[in-house]
């Protein structure tokens, strides 16, 4: 019995020996399956939420179709102090510059959330990077301000995607929070799930056309201001410089 035991032993290191070999050899979508298995992936990853004990969240609405709920977004994110992030397609800057203009002069933050609002993921460098500036400089000849945050059309990303906004000096922002507005969900649900999911650093996602989105969303500053909130936009909240970002999309300070 005893020998038994030490050659089934034996014959199991030499199995993970076997599996190890072949997953040095072997790979996925283009990463190695050694990355994938053991967790050194290179795959790049976006900001989800920030890593921070400050009682601090960003919202932000994706703006693509639809505005006549925007003025009032602004003046309701007025009426409770509050700041948010507007990422903006191309198209709707074009349709609406003058709702560009408001929320620029109420000292809310604009992002581009491309020029088309394609899925860029499937697109090549060229076709990304004309998105990312196209859409860029729509938004500076209204504001005459530099657009420092992006959020791919869909959540959709890739290494490429990724990478081509780093270099025009984008960081892309996802969300950890998905208000799930564009269901059109009622306040109270939308504001319940806005409840039970933020945190310290959490990325809010909303969208400034959703059927109910003014009502959800004077019903969830009720609440992140009773729990002691700051609400910002994602500019305030993310780190600007001196960051790393984990495989789960935590920002963190280095």
């Amino acid at each position: 019995m005893p020998f038994c035991v030490v050659k089934s032993r034996t014959i199991k290191i030499f199995l993970s020996m076997i599996v190890v070999a072949v997953l040095l050899c072997i790979s996925f979508e283009g990463y190695s399956s050694a990355e994938v298995w053991f967790g050194s992936s290179s795959r790049l990853v976006p900001i989800y939420n920030v890593d921070t004990s400050e009682k601090q969240v960003a919202i932000s609405f994706d703006a693509a179709w639809g505005a006549d709920k925007t003025q009032e977004i602004i003046d309701i994110l007025k009426e409770y102090d509050c700041s948010a992030t507007f990422f903006l397609v191309g198209f709707w800057v074009d349709k609406y510059p003058e709702m560009v203009k408001a929320i620029d002069e109420a000292g809310l933050e604009i992002g581009t959330h491309s020029n088309t609002h394609p899925d860029m993921a499937k697109l090549s460098y060229e076709k990304i990077k004309s998105e990312l500036t196209s859409c860029i400089e729509k938004i500076k000849n209204i504001t005459g301000k530099a657009v420092t945050v992006f959020r791919a059309p869909y959540g959709s990303y890739n290494n490429t995607l990724l990478n081509t906004a780093s270099e025009l000096g984008l960081k892309t922002i996802q969300w950890d929070v998905d208000s799930l507005d564009w269901k059109g969900i009622g306040p109270a649900q939308v504001t319940e799930r806005i409840m039970q999911k933020t945190k310290n650093g959490s990325i809010i996602l909303m969208h400034n056309n959703a059927d109910h989105v003014t009502e959800s969303l004077r019903m969830s500053l009720d609440w992140l201001k009773m729990k002691g909130y700051k609400v910002t936009s994602v500019g305030e909240l993310i780190y600007g410089e001196n960051y790393f970002i984990d495989a789960n999309g935590v920002q963190h300070k280095q």
